[in-house]
């Protein structure tokens, strides 16, 4: 890590007619900041209505700074949210480290920038927010409204409860990023409202970015509020909720989608446990089969079977098996191409579990499939793939919503969506007969944990999809035998015609023989 000294510092203050207060908040930024880092002052005037601009320049011009200043001004008014994302383009664009945003309207004390830069210096954080409610009493003693103070605990406690965070406050507009911390994450997709600060804190948590809060004093004095409170609490909480909806895959938002270090099969690891294609699957492969699993994802599915059940297990896959995952064979092939070059009549079971929805042409594939095995009398073919039907489906499309994202039902990799009658009838209509069919419930114990709570949602869900599998089941899972090809039949019916007529005829000569 460079020395601390190197740091570059960019101190950022969002300003919206705040003429009165401007000048003090610049003079107040310590000048013992220089002697452990680069620092500039960035002041962006919101198109204010007063001489904000004007007392900025004048004092740039003064040059009574210790550090650069640059004083910016928007010609339309681009919010809380959208000013910040100006600076922080800005920050980004001249390779500063870290950036400090301060309000000009003085609320929040520029002395306390010292400490809060340490914990980012030290690299022990990505960001460090001021908290004015770490110190019990401090925020109310310094003036904060009582219903302010309220709201801000019910708030931040509701946010703590949905994202698992231990945030003192959510609302504190005093901030300092890390530069790098602000590059992984979609900072530019956010509102332009005030509301941005929930969402770059869910961004960072998102981006696996270390949060640290420190204390700072509260002062309230005659600085005019620009924020609506009840629209801000109702902005706060549909997004708090909108993300953790996102995070449980019921609905998608691209700007909360900065996840790091994901696997491409990581989520299409093994789900057992509790009711899922993967434990059904276990439950109808018998003992000791020889089992084709095309997609293996993986192959884990496939590692259960020959632990469990002692299975000739042969995977296919366009991707590598995972990590310690051991196959009887593996084939690298993408099924986007086709079937593989095995020869699937040495197989009692084929696996194509959440294949399907993949493939571009299913169609296609299910018809190679069928051609691959007219001459096969024994082998099963065991398919799950997400129901599009399902209840959540068909609320959020009744409310407009048809959100792609990263798992579930809508997963983004998705090409063709099935129901229950779209899927019996793409098979059936390519010779494969259905023998079994079942509805699988909501995987709850993924997304909620394997808890009470889980345990009496699969219970509920397991009861609903009993009456109504098309509307209460997350996957369908169906087992298959391919029809007699009528090449096969054809065969059939030579060979039992040359059976019957060798009867016949020697019938005939065994009558000819006793008559005589």
């Amino acid at each position: 890590m460079a020395n601390q000294r190197n740091f570059r510092v960019l101190v950022f203050i969002v300003a919206y007619n705040a003429e009165g207060t401007i000048e003090r908040v610049l003079a107040r930024i310590p000048a013992s900041l220089s002697e452990g880092y680069e620092v500039e002052i960035l002041a962006i005037d919101d198109s204010s209505a007063d001489r904000t601009f004007a007392i900025g320049q004048k004092i740039k011009a003064a040059g009574s700074l210790p550090f650069p200043l640059h004083v910016l001004f928007n010609p339309k008014n681009q919010g809380y949210g959208g000013n910040q994302k100006i600076g922080y383009h800005y920050a980004i664009k001249n390779q500063f480290d870290f950036v400090a945003l301060i309000h000009g309207d003085g609320q929040y004390a520029p002395e306390a920038l010292p400490d809060l830069l340490k914990p980012l210096a030290q690299g022990e954080a990505d960001a460090v927010f001021g908290s004015r409610l770490l110190s019990r009493g401090a925020a109310l003693k310094g003036g904060m409204p009582l219903y302010k103070y309220f709201g801000n605990r019910v708030l931040s406690w509701f946010q703590n409860r949905l994202l698992r965070t231990k945030l003192s406050e959510f609302h504190s507009g005093y901030r300092i990023y890390s530069v790098a911390a602000l590059e992984k994450v979609p900072f530019d997709r956010n509102t332009n409202d005030f509301h941005f600060d929930t969402e770059i804190i869910i961004q960072l948590l998102n981006a696996g970015c270390r949060i640290r809060e420190l204390p700072i004093p509260t002062y309230y004095g005659d600085e005019i509020c620009h924020v609506n409170g009840m629209k801000y609490a109702w902005d706060v909480a549909t997004t708090t909720l909108k993300s953790r909806a996102h995070e449980l895959n019921v609905f998608y938002d691209s700007k909360f989608d900065c996840r790091a270090g994901h696997d491409t099969n990581a989520y299409y690891g093994l789900k057992v446990g509790y009711d899922s294609p993967h434990t059904a699957t276990l439950e109808l492969v018998p003992a000791g089969a020889k089992v084709l699993d095309l997609g293996c994802a993986g192959g884990y599915m496939g590692a259960l079977l020959r632990q469990e059940r002692g299975c000739h297990v042969t995977g296919v896959d366009m991707f590598p098996l995972g990590a310690n995952v051991a196959l009887d064979s593996f084939v690298k092939h993408d099924l986007n191409a086709g079937i593989p070059d095995v020869k699937i009549a040495e197989f009692s079971r084929v696996l194509l579990l959440d294949v399907i929805e993949h493939l571009a042409a299913p169609e296609a594939f299910i018809d190679q499939l069928r051609d691959s095995m007219k001459y096969c009398t024994d082998t099963k073919v065991i398919i799950s793939t997400p129901n599009i039907g399902f209840l959540v489906i068909r609320l959020m499309l009744l409310f407009g919503q048809f959100n792609y994202g990263k798992r579930g039902i809508l997963d983004i990799t998705h090409k063709r969506l099935f129901t229950f009658s779209s899927l019996r009838r793409l098979l059936e209509q390519r010779g494969f007969q259905i023998t079994a069919s079942r509805g699988i419930p909501a995987p709850f114990p993924l997304a909620v944990g394997d808890n009470w709570l889980s345990r009496f949602l699969l219970a509920v869900n397991n009861a609903c999809l009993r009456v109504l599998p098309a509307l209460f089941s997350y996957q369908m899972l169906v087992v298959a035998e391919a029809k007699p090809s009528l090449e096969l039949l054809l065969q059939r019916a030579v060979d039992e015609s040359s059976a019957r007529a060798d009867a016949l005829n020697s019938d005939t000569a065994d009558a000819a023989h006793y008559g005589k």
